[in-house]
This record gives C-alpha cells, sequence and structure tokens, in this order.
C-alpha cells in the first residue's frame, strides 16, 4: 500500500502515519515527491485496509499496490529516477554512453580506449576487474590492480567509471574503487548480493539475467531498493533463446515494458546482446530509437588481440560513427519542454 501525504501534511502527521503502520508489524519507507510525501507500506502479511489510514489528520489518499514489487514500481513512484554520477545523469530524458573493454588488461590499454572513447563522446568508461568467465581457464580479470588502473582512468579523463562485483568477497573492494557498481547477468538472482548493493551508497547496474522475465528482474532490483538504495540503474542485455545468429536475443520490448511498470532508467548493452560487432551499431540505434536511457558498449583499439570478448567490441572509429548516429536518434525523440525547463 502506499499512503499519500497531502501538501500541508506537517512533519508530525507525517510521523504519526509512520507510527501507525510499523504498530501494525510493517515497514513504513517515506518516499519524498516534490509537492508531497507518501509512504510506502512494506512486508504487510496481507491486505492493507486503506480506510483505516483515511482517518489519519494529513492524508490524501492510502492506494493499493497490485504488484509483487512496490518500491520499484510506478505505482509507488510515478515520476522517474534519475540517477547522478558527478555531472552524468541517466534518466533525465537525455542519452548516456558508457564505453570501453570488457577487461582491464593493463594500464596503457585501458588508457588508449578511455580517451578515444571520450573524445568520441562517451560519458563513462566500464572495464571489468573480475571476470566471471564460463572456462576457469580464461582470463579472470587483473583484480584490485584492475581496479587501481580503473582509478587513474577516472583520474586522468574525468570518466567516472563502472565495473562489477562479483560476490560478496569483492564487493567492498569495489564499491571502494568504482562510480557505479555492476551486478552481472550470472548474479541477477544472487540475492544475499542484492542485499550487500543495497547498503552500498553507490548507483548499482543491474543486469538482466541470462533467462529471466522482466517481473524476476524488477523484483530483483526490488532487493536493492528494499536494501536502501535508490540508486539503480537497469540493464537489458538480451536473453538466451533457440537463435544462433547472435550471441543472445536482445529484448527490446522489454525496454518499455519496463519504462511504463517502473520509474528505474532503463539501458541496454548491445555488445553482449549481438555477440558480434558487425550487430552492435544496429541493435544500438534500435534501443536508443525505443527510448533507453543509455547504452553500455563495448570498444577496443586493438579488438584481436583482446583477452575477452573481442569478436563484439568496437573498433574506435566504429564508436565514433556510433556516437554520431545514436545522438541524431536520440535528438528526434527529445523532448523540447525539457530543455526549455533546465534552460529555466
Amino acid at each position: 500500500m502506499l499512503v499519500v501525504m497531502s501538501k500541508r501534511a506537517t512533519p508530525e502527521q507525517i510521523d504519526a502515519v509512520v507510527a501507525a503502520i510499523e504498530a501494525k508489524g510493517c515497514t513504513a519507507r517515506p518516499i519524498p515527491g516534490g509537492q508531497r510525501v507518501a509512504i510506502g507500506v512494506l512486508h504487510n502479511p496481507g491486505a492493507m485496509d486503506a480506510a483505516y489510514f483515511m482517518t489519519f489528520p494529513g492524508v490524501k489518499d492510502a492506494i493499493p499496490v497490485t504488484r509483487p514489487y512496490k518500491l520499484v514500481s510506478r505505482e509507488f513512484q510515478p515520476k522517474n529516477t534519475v540517477v547522478r554520477i558527478g555531472d552524468v545523469s541517466i534518466g533525465d530524458g537525455g542519452l548516456s554512453v558508457i564505453a570501453g573493454p570488457c577487461a582491464v588488461e593493463s594500464e596503457t590499454q585501458a588508457l588508449t580506449i578511455a580517451r578515444l572513447v571520450r573524445q568520441a563522446g562517451a560519458r563513462m568508461f566500464r572495464g571489468g576487474a573480475f571476470k566471471p568467465r564460463t572456462s576457469p581457464y580464461s582470463f579472470q580479470g587483473l583484480g584490485e590492480e584492475g581496479l587501481k588502473i580503473l582509478a587513474r582512468v577516472r583520474e586522468e579523463t574525468g570518466l567516472p567509471v563502472v565495473t562489477e562485483a562479483l560476490d560478496h568477497e569483492v564487493f567492498d573492494l569495489v564499491e571502494r574503487y568504482a562510480d557505479i557498481i555492476q551486478i552481472g547477468a550470472r548474479n541477477m538472482q544472487n540475492y544475499t548480493l542484492l542485499r550487500r548493493a543495497g547498503r552500498a551508497r553507490k548507483p548499482v547496474l543491474l543486469k538482466r539475467g541470462l533467462s529471466a522475465t522482466i517481473e524476476e528482474w524488477l523484483m530483483a532490483a526490488e532487493y536493492i531498493l528494499e536494501g536502501g538504495n535508490p540508486q539503480v540503474i537497469l540493464c537489458e542485455r538480451g536473453v538466451r533463446t533457440f537463435a544462433h545468429h547472435s550471441r543472445n536475443t536482445l529484448d527490446l520490448s522489454a525496454v518499455r515494458v519496463v519504462m511504463k511498470e517502473s520509474h528505474l532508467p532503463v539501458i541496454v548493452d548491445p555488445s553482449h546482446a549481438a555477440g558480434r560487432r558487425d550487430q552492435v551499431i544496429p541493435l544500438s540505434r534500435a534501443a536508443v530509437a525505443v527510448g533507453a536511457s543509455g547504452l553500455m558498449v563495448e570498444v577496443h583499439h586493438a579488438p584481436e588481440e583482446a583477452l575477452s570478448d573481442g569478436a563484439q567490441s568496437l573498433y574506435p572509429e566504429q564508436f565514433d560513427e556510433l556516437c554520431r548516429q545514436v545522438q541524431a536518434i536520440s535528438e528526434v525523440f527529445r523532448d523540447p519542454r525539457k530543455d526549455q525547463a533546465a534552460r529555466g
């Protein structure tokens, strides 16, 4: 249930509703808005009586929440969440491109790619320091040394960095170095890791699982928000199907469905969806056309020598072309009213 307070509700009236919710053995989660405060009712064992809350002074409405996911739903929060990292905003109607290699291989490699993608228009840098690989004999990442390299990339280029935390053992370390903590597709339903992400003080990028439904994906995000971290970015990266023409099947319809169901921003990873370089630019164009808030693209200056996912990594000149194309598409769908509001 969502208890909506009136614009003129006093702090004392809000506190009284919170106390009443907690007295029933539930958790009260105040959600400040632009004009009014709403209070989410969590962990209720069954249906709540809306009429009971309407008797409290300062209450405007009590709305039952029909979705199994609560905090991530638009029923709880109609207004879009905007995740801000420095001067980069995701979810504000603009387009943010995250780019970099699949894995950090060396300082020279990371800095070379970072300079190139920044020049082309990337707003953030991605690179794996810890790599979940199908084979135990494949390159597993540089670990903490990779995180230190990412920190040097940020220091030299000014680009915020995104990297994955594989488990509890490395989460604290990743949180110390990263600007955005990624939870990968293989860990989307690692609930203890999601709860740890809920205690993080930095934004979390949550990738859709290999075979996850949209509801399962949103429920995974619910774990993070329920833990106290509202800064979540969802990432569609394709799901496993019977197809062999690509690594996965990019579910662009999921972007629109999630935008309708949830206030959280949605970005798309065309590189992992395709698994093939020649499909990345077309899929990126399509992702922006359906309304994705951003892209996460793999780029390597020498992909034939890459230690991980070279076949799906764009050459720098291809990434430059991608940025020009998707920016043009983004401009077509830009809302001029938002631009006017931004200018004041």
